[in-house]
């Protein structure tokens, strides 16, 4: 499960950068921002399963 959230963070670090160098595709960068906060929720979430 953490190389599953680790891949999602690597991903949505990708596509943010490729968003900033490509500044007209704005949809990269959204798109890469929502995975990352996904990542983060589920990272915390499966955290805190593991905890209990």
């Amino acid at each position: 499960m953490r190389a599953l959230l680790v891949t999602l963070g690597i991903v949505a670090i990708v596509l943010i950068v490729l968003g900033l160098v490509i500044k007209a595709v704005k949809w990269l960068l959204i798109l890469g921002l929502i995975a990352l906060v996904a990542s983060i929720v589920l990272g915390v979430v499966k955290g805190r399963r593991a905890l209990r």
